[in-house]
């Protein structure tokens, strides 16, 4: 499935705006990019298994709070990292 990759972490990514992952669920699909671009997940998911507060994610334009949101290979997974600052 195409995963969006927010500007923050195209470090891992090689500077790429959208990558290919595989999984049946966002956990799984969260684990095959850490497998291709390592380090990239823990920017994610915090040590207790949960959504970073500065992360959201959009599956075909829905927003999930769910890492075990099944998913289908035609589906598009969108990853969002708010900005703040004052």
């Amino acid at each position: 499935m195409k995963v969006l990759i927010p500007s923050p972490l195209r470090s891992y990514t090689g500077e790429r705006r959208w990558v290919e992952a595989t999984g049946a669920t966002i956990g799984e699909v969260l684990a095959d990019l850490e497998r291709q671009f390592p380090g990239i997940r823990f920017r994610m998911i915090d040590e207790q298994e949960r959504m970073r507060r500065h992360i959201r994610f959009f599956v075909n334009g829905g927003q999930t709070f769910d890492l075990a949101q099944p998913l289908r290979p035609a589906d598009e997974l969108c990853i969002v990292q708010a900005l703040s600052g004052g």
